[in-house]
C-alpha cells in the first residue's frame, strides 16, 4: 500500500464512519477500486485507521466524555449513568462479534463467495429503511427534537440499542444507521440518538481496533509500514471532524432522508459496476 492509497482510505473512513452510510462498505469498495487485495493486513489497516475517527469524536465531545469519566470515578452521577448505559449497549456486539467473527469475515467481507454483493444489498435495504422511518415519523407529526434527552436514557433503552447495533456486523448496514434508528425507536430525540450513536461508536470502534490491532497489527506493519498507517490516521481524523460537525448541523433542520437516497444510489451504482463485465462480454 502506498501513501496515496492510505490517504484515500483515511478520507473515506473519516467521512463515512459516523454517517449512516457504512464506513465498512465504503472501505471495501474503495479497496477494490484501488487494487488492494482482501487480506488480514488490509482488514486490519481499515480497522486501525478508525483511531483517527475515534480521536475526532473524543475531541468534539470532550466535555461529555470528561463528565462520564468523572462519573466512573464517583464524582458525577449523571455522567456515571450515561457511561454505564454506553457500556451496556456495547456488550451485545462484543459477545456476538467474538462468537461469529470467523463466519462474518469468511462470507461477508469481500471474499470469493459473495464479493461486494452483501454491501450492495445492505446499502439498498438500509436506504429503504431510512426513508420508511422518516416517512413514518413525518406522518405521525413527530418533530426531530421530540423525545427523551440523552440524560433520560434508561438501561433498557441502551441495551435495546446495543442489540440493534449487532446487525451492523453485516458490512454495508452501518453501525451509525442502526444505533441512530435504534435510538429513535426507543424514544430518544434525533439529537440525543445521534450523540448516543457517536459515544457508543467510540467504545465499539476502540474495542474493534484494539482486537484487530493486537491480532494482525504486526503483520499489517510488515506489509505496509508505519508511514501509510500514520497518513491514514491523520486523514481519518480530519475528515471525521468535518463529517461529524456537518451532520450535527445538518440534522438540526433536516431529516435523515438524504442518507437514505444516497445509500440507494450507491447500491445501484456499485451493482451496475459489478454487473458490467458480465453484461458486455
Amino acid at each position: 500500500m502506498n501513501n496515496f492509497q492510505a490517504f484515500i482510505l483515511g478520507l473515506v473512513e473519516g467521512l463515512t464512519e459516523y454517517l449512516p452510510v457504512s464506513s465498512t462498505g465504503h472501505l471495501l469498495v474503495t479497496q477494490r477500486l484501488l487494487g488492494i487485495d482482501s487480506s488480514n493486513s488490509a482488514d486490519a489497516f481499515a480497522i486501525c485507521i478508525q483511531v483517527g475517527a475515534i480521536l475526532a469524536v473524543l475531541g468534539l465531545y470532550r466535555l461529555r466524555v470528561w463528565k462520564m469519566t468523572l462519573g466512573m470515578l464517583g464524582r458525577d452521577a449523571e455522567g456515571r449513568h450515561l457511561a454505564l448505559s454506553i457500556i451496556l449497549a456495547f456488550l451485545p456486539a462484543a459477545v456476538i462479534g467474538l462468537l461469529l467473527e470467523k463466519t462474518i469475515k469468511k462470507y461477508l467481507f469481500g471474499g470469493e463467495e459473495w464479493g461486494l454483493w452483501p454491501v450492495v444489498a445492505a446499502w439498498f435495504f438500509g436506504g429503504v429503511a431510512i426513508l420508511a422511518v422518516t416517512i413514518f415519523r413525518r406522518m405521525r407529526g413527530i418533530a426531530p427534537r421530540s423525545g427523551f434527552e440523552l440524560e433520560q436514557i434508561t438501561w433498557r433503552m441502551a441495551f435495546l440499542i446495543g442489540l440493534i447495533q449487532c446487525l451492523a456486523m453485516w458490512p454495508g448496514v452501518s453501525r451509525s444507521l442502526l444505533t441512530i434508528v435504534g435510538g429513535l425507536l426507543v424514544g430518544l430525540s434525533v439529537p440525543a440518538a445521534v450523540e448516543f450513536s457517536f459515544l457508543l461508536g467510540v467504545v465499539t470502534l476502540t474495542a474493534a481496533t484494539a482486537y484487530d490491532g493486537l491480532k494482525y497489527g504486526q503483520e499489517m506493519l510488515e506489509h505496509y509500514g508505519a508511514v501509510p498507517l500514520l497518513i491514514g490516521l491523520g486523514a481519518a481524523w480530519l475528515s471525521a471532524v468535518i463529517a461529524v460537525k456537518w451532520m450535527v448541523g445538518y440534522l438540526k433542520s433536516h431529516g435523515l432522508e438524504i442518507f437514505g437516497w444516497y445509500r440507494i444510489a450507491a447500491a445501484i451504482v456499485v451493482a451496475a459496476w459489478l454487473l458490467w463485465p458480465t453484461m458486455f462480454k
